[in-house]
């Protein structure tokens, strides 16, 4: 080799001789195959997946099982998930033969039968409505459970939950206007403020992300807003986040009475973390409410804030007791499917991806502690202590299962 080849940075010959081909060699992951079935709850209309979303997971090379009219009811046409990639099948038989089964109601008896063993199944758990041998029937079937309203994102929120809240308590406030025109139960007056005429009052209880975005909705359209709450942070929160200056109190019983005496719609939007929330508005404190006003009993979910209140549907919406109409549906963000079919799908499709990419439900888990938060059975074993608690069924730590793979 010449002096000069040796200042130019060349190597010597032996580094010219033919070397053996370093291929980029990529971890094998099995094909991602995701049913969804059509929902035959009468009160649920949403689908955990739209069209785009479909078409994103397809791109890469997850398959995707939609159950013919899946999505009817929050209108997405069969076509439109074809075209996504999907591949559309007749009956539930076979979308149940995937892995991952996406849902929003929890699988009733016949749809766990149908469920494949060590299969993952997403949906709601909806625990106030459960029994014991709901969840002793899926851990007989060795799957992995994920509910929809336990699932923790890496900052500790709780995003399905929180997206939801948005869209409830913004359709919490059009739902109170729209019964409060209404010609048959309303009182013909508009949920708003306009130049000489007194604006409607609005009660909230509760200082959550319901509240939040119920009170910014019905700022928006020119109401008086009360916002009632036992925490004090909860309700600084609020005005901070609202950016406005709002009546704001603790849930002191005459205070709340004379509130509820002038106002044309309350919203009772109180969540407790144990599931059930105590019965806040007694039928006496009702019989007091201006006739023709509205209550929108958002808490129904967990039993209700009115000693009044029971459980409506979607296509029974609302029932008057003592001049007072009652708007109680369990199930409010199923009012908007399409919107809230959207919100819901956003959430689900990165976290999908992110579980292909990883390899599978059970690799993910192992790289994402706060998802874990979402797993309620792990392949027959209950890993979710209230559950475990309030039903007497025995539970370990997710953590310490996943510790025995490693």
């Amino acid at each position: 080799m010449t002096d000069q080849s040796k200042r130019l940075g060349f190597q010597s010959d032996e580094h010219y001789l033919t070397q053996e081909e370093m291929l980029d060699i990529k971890h094998h992951k099995n094909t991602m195959r995701i049913g969804i079935p059509k929902e035959r709850t009468e009160n649920e209309r949403r689908i955990p997946l739209v069209p785009e979303a479909v078409h994103l997971l397809t791109d890469n090379n997850i398959e995707v099982i939609i159950e013919e009219g899946a999505g009817k009811e929050a209108r997405f046409d069969d076509k439109d998930f074809a075209d996504a990639g999907a591949v559309i099948v007749s009956g539930k038989e076979e979308v149940f033969k995937a892995q991952t089964i996406m849902k929003i109601t929890p699988p009733d008896d016949e749809e766990i039968e149908l469920l494949q063993k060590g299969a993952a199944i997403f949906s709601t758990v909806m625990l106030q409505s459960r029994k014991r041998e709901y969840f002793k029937t899926l851990m007989d079937k060795r799957v992995k459970a994920i509910a929809y309203e336990y699932i923790k994102d890496k900052s500790g929120r709780f995003p399905v939950l929180q997206s939801m809240s948005e869209i409830v308590g913004t359709t919490a406030v059009f739902i109170a206007s729209e019964y409060l025109s209404d010609p048959h139960f309303g009182k013909g007056m508009m949920l708003g403020g306009f130049p000489g005429i007194k604006p409607a009052e609005v009660v909230i209880i509760g200082a959550g992300t319901v509240a939040e975005y119920a009170a910014r909705t019905a700022l928006g359209m020119g109401a008086l807003v009360k916002v009632f709450d036992n925490s004090i942070y909860k309700l600084r929160d609020l005005q901070t986040k609202v950016n406005r200056r709002l009546f704001t109190s603790i849930l002191q019983p005459k205070v709340l009475l004379k509130a509820l005496k002038e106002a044309d719609a309350v919203i009772a939007a109180k969540h407790s973390s144990t599931g059930r929330p105590a019965c806040i508005i007694s039928e006496e404190m009702v019989k007091q409410m201006k006739p023709g006003s509205v209550i929108v009993d958002i808490s129904i979910d967990q039993g209700g804030c009115f000693e009044t209140s029971k459980p409506t549907n979607h296509l029974r919406p609302v029932f008057v007791e003592h001049d007072v109409i009652h708007y109680a549906v369990p199930n409010v963000a199923s009012r908007v499917p399409h919107t809230a079919s959207y919100s819901l799908s956003n959430i689900l499709t990165s976290l999908l991806l992110e579980i292909n990419d990883a390899g599978g439900i059970e690799q993910y888990l192992k790289n994402d502690y706060a998802f874990c938060n979402g797993v309620y059975i792990f392949n027959g074993i209950l890993t979710n202590r209230q559950i475990g608690e309030q039903f007497s069924l025995p539970f370990r730590q997710l953590e310490l299962i996943l510790a025995a793979f490693h």
